[in-house]
């Protein structure tokens, strides 16, 4: 028996296609899928399928289709006997992938979870409308020397995703600013990012406000498997700890390092990215080198897995 982490993408990993070998293959992430389609009536699957790539990757889509393909494709693995091999001891999320290591953990329903997510997409959506703001990822810089920085500019801290790289986000003006002193100060490399607003900072508060409001009514369970929270690193499975989490990680930073490093401290020494993209698998190599690194994208993916 293997002490396995799961974890999960957030937003940006979405392609179109993603999925669709699973829903021919698996008789459980077909169910799935077409549960989804049922709760949302929105064509998710078609367009998660057939695309076009814009509408997959608008806010309606986005959020919901790569939680949807990674549940999918998570039902499709604990259907098959290598599951039996593996004990899970964590699971844990980027950002909206926070949402598919809760329903992992049995914390919360796929029909809650993905109404949940639906709702929060709308709302982070409607907020960018409201002021105006951007995203930088900052390759290559001291931590310490950005926060300075950011704190002398203005901008926030979106995502600690490796010690090589942090993304920054906050009011548009902002943002450009600091991304002028850092590129000044010697960062390897500043890339401004395609996004519609900006993401985990201040700016999504009113988001965040109303989704609290959401939150209120949603069944959270005690988590089977502890969750990792976004918000601060640690593990989690109490239900209004949960709640109140979800609340804050709509404006709080993703502690994405901290994430990885708590999970291989408790011992766990192999982490299985499930859904779109090796996203976090690049960047766990890059906060802990010595950890296995498996993903499931396909089902193809679950028979080449060594255990």
């Amino acid at each position: 028996m293997i002490n396995v982490a799961l974890v999960f993408p957030g937003q940006g990993a979405q392609k179109v296609g993603m999925g669709k070998e699973f829903y021919e293959a698996s008789p459980q992430a077909k169910k799935l899928f077409d549960e989804a389609e049922r709760i949302l009536n929105n064509d998710l699957v078609d367009v998660i399928f057939n695309g076009p790539s814009e509408k997959l990757t608008s806010t309606a889509y986005c959020q919901p289709a790569i939680f949807t393909f990674s549940m999918a494709a998570l039902k499709a693995f604990q259907a098959h006997p290598k599951f039996k091999n593996i004990s899970v001891k964590f699971t844990a999320g980027l950002s909206l992938g926070e949402y598919s290591a809760l329903m992992a953990s049995h914390a919360l329903s796929f029909q809650d979870t993905l109404k949940l997510v639906e709702t929060r997409s709308r709302l982070m959506e409607e907020a960018t409308q409201l002021a105006k703001g951007t995203m930088a990822a900052i390759i290559g810089f001291e931590k310490e020397k950005l926060l300075g920085i950011c704190r002398v500019t203005g901008a926030e801290v979106a995502n600690f995703n490796s010690p090589q790289q942090i993304v920054i986000t906050g009011d548009t003006e902002k943002v450009a600013e600091a991304c002028v002193a850092i590129r000044a100060a010697g960062a390897k490399s500043v890339i401004p990012l395609d996004v519609s607003g900006a993401f985990h900072s201040s700016l999504m508060k009113p988001a965040a406000d109303r989704f609290k409001d959401a939150l209120k009514s949603v069944r959270i369970s005690k988590a089977v498997i502890p969750v990792i929270s976004n918000v601060d690193g640690k593990p989690e499975v109490e239900p209004e700890h949960i709640r109140s989490n979800l609340a804050k990680q709509i404006t709080s930073s993703v502690q994405w390092v901290d994430t990885v490093n708590i999970i291989a401290s408790q011992g766990v020494q192999t982490f299985i990215e499930v859904g779109p993209g090796k996203v976090l698998t690049g960047l766990i190599k890059r906060i802990n080198a010595n950890v296995g690194l498996y993903n499931i994208e396909k089902p193809e993916d679950i028979e080449k897995l060594p255990f």
